[in-house]
């Protein structure tokens, strides 16, 4: 059988298509489109591909799933049970992370807004780091942390290199001064991490290179100072496991080990926040074209509302009633928002016939499509994960209000 869009569990032969071991027909006699779909054991898979490759390389790794990527109860559920940590931004994803059991020292929280509740609940529970992108925010932790009697771990979160960045700290001997004469009153605070995250759908191993020494030259400007860090973390940043291959993660724990080995520096414990690469391939929509204009316009039964371009997903279109076809005629794909934003790509390689009704399998969605969408007042989708021959229902619109985090 022949992979679609290089995914192991979305199988085509002879016109038909496999979604792990179920087909797709049964899916479209039970189930309505727009339809989302996760697959459990790609998420498995991708957690414990990356695992392996960087704990082959590194005795100090340690890992920490974005929950920004995906929150839904479910796919947290099967993160969990990786045994890996997470990372939050929030105290919605905070309380989330608690209920579901992810344990204190495996769970690291911040990002540009740190209210009070978020920082005495972080100090409350005990987890592991508090992340900062301001030195501002070094005060204010360690005063909570007073009332609690609590020695609060923090990570800084430094500028990368990349053009225009703007989120976390630039050190420079103002910065250095700043940092020195805060640590020396807040006794509650103990900085043992600095974080630089480069960007997204990094996969170009020199955006890898290029943050790992920025991370170098930030830990010597450090040591200068007598300022002394336990652990690098270097974000996520990377894509869909279908299009970063594994080769190429070898080649950035490589890279990172022979970055250090020139530095002279001792390698830190080392992290990384991945998100995409675990969920994002392990996500496909179904949906429907509603409507075929002449000059090779269709138009699908979602839009960016539901699968927005802000999320940066590598999409791929197929249309799944025609799937041994040449994908090779250029169409254009437009969503259900009433608007002409809502294009979902343009010139892109479909087949020759395009016909109201067929099905069209959209892959790359299971990463930020849901935490950035904005709800337009359709119906939202019903959610189904499917395992082997199993299919659980875990959104349904005509019972579940949203899936939003409160």
């Amino acid at each position: 059988m022949k992979k679609i869009s290089g995914n192991p569990y979305l199988l085509s032969s002879d016109n038909k298509i496999l979604i792990d071991s179920i087909h797709l027909d049964e899916l479209m006699e039970e189930y309505k489109t727009p339809l989302l779909v996760f697959l459990e054991e790609r998420i498995r898979d991708n957690i414990k591909s990356f695992l392996n490759f960087f704990n082959e390389e590194f005795e100090n790794f340690h890992c920490f799933y974005s929950l920004k990527a995906n929150y839904l109860t479910e796919i947290c559920k099967i993160v969990c049970s990786e045994g890996i940590g997470i990372k939050a931004v929030g105290w919605p994803e905070l309380k989330l992370a608690l209920k579901l059991g992810f344990s204190p020292n495996k769970i690291i929280v911040g990002g540009p807004y740190l209210p009070e509740m978020l920082i005495e609940s972080c100090i409350k529970n005990k987890i592991k780091e508090i992340i900062i992108y301001s030195l501002s925010d070094i005060k204010k932790i360690n005063n909570i942390a007073q009332k609690f009697n609590h020695v609060q771990n923090i990570c800084i979160r430094v500028i990368s290199q990349k053009y225009q960045s703007k989120l976390g700290i630039k050190f420079d001997d103002n910065q250095i001064k700043n940092l020195k004469d805060a640590l020396s009153i807040c006794k509650n605070i103990k900085v043992t991490s600095i974080l630089s995250h480069f960007g997204t759908q990094m996969n170009n191993i020199g955006q890898f290179e290029q943050n790992i020494k920025t991370i170098i030259s930030n830990l010597k400007l450090l040591l200068e100072n007598k300022i002394f860090i336990e652990n690098i973390n270097l974000g996520g940043g990377f894509p869909e496991a279908t299009v970063m291959k594994r080769d190429q993660l070898i080649k950035i724990a490589r890279m990172i080990k022979d970055c250090f080995k020139k530095s002279s520096l001792v390698l830190p414990n080392i992290s990384f926040e991945p998100g995409r690469y675990f969920v994002g391939d392990a996500g496909l929509f179904l949906s429907k074209i509603i409507r075929v204009s002449e000059d090779r316009w269709i138009f699908i039964d979602i839009g960016n509302h539901i699968c927005p371009k802000f999320a940066k997903c590598s999409l791929r279109f197929y249309n799944a009633s025609l799937i041994d076809e040449p994908h090779k005629y250029k169409t254009s794909i437009a969503g259900i928002v009433p608007t002409d934003q809502d294009v979902l790509a343009k010139n892109y390689f479909f087949t020759q016939k395009l016909r109201e009704e067929d099905n069209v399998i959209i892959t790359n969605t299971g990463a930020y499509c849901l935490t950035f969408s904005n709800r337009f007042p359709y119906v939202l989708p019903t959610i189904i994960l499917v395992k082997g021959e199993t299919v659980k229902t875990i959104f349904d619109p005509k019972f579940d209000k949203d899936f939003s985090l409160s």
